[in-house]
């Protein structure tokens, strides 16, 4: 009995974490981004870059990424200050090729642990999303 227990909590934690069935999360992600404690970091406010941040807000993306390497709670991917390091400024073919990353999945460029596909969002918001990151630049 226990070890079916165990099998179902772990099933439902693991597709609770990693899960998107299509929902939307809220767009209140202040707590999970630390956008309010790091304002030194944080992106100027416009209208493309809050859009931006609710839509990574409204998706599954903070479950594995932070907005900086120094917000609070674990990370499986890269923190998007790294991301936007690594590829700002970005080319509109590089800003392409993320897009595509980001709806495919893949692993490789930041460790073993392969990013999870994202087939449900729409290219024109993944584009919003990773123009907003590449503004993360320090």
């Amino acid at each position: 009995m226990s070890k079916k227990l165990v099998v179902v909590l772990s099933a439902a934690v693991l597709m609770a974490a990693c899960g998107n069935s299509g929902e939307t999360k809220p767009a209140d992600t202040k707590d999970t981004t630390s956008s309010a404690s790091t304002p030194a970091t944080a992106a100027p406010s416009t209208a493309a870059s809050d859009k931006g941040l609710e839509l990574i807000g409204a998706s599954d993306c903070t479950t594995c990424h932070r907005l900086n390497k120094e917000s609070s709670g674990a990370t499986i991917g890269p923190a998007y200050s790294e991301v936007a390091a690594k590829y700002a400024p970005a080319a509109d073919t590089t800003i392409d090729r993320l897009v595509k990353k980001v709806i495919s999945g893949g692993s490789g460029i930041w460790g073993t642990i392969p990013m999870t596909p994202h087939p449900a969002l729409k290219a024109e918001d993944v584009k919003t999303m990773v123009a907003y990151i590449m503004t993360l630049k320090k």
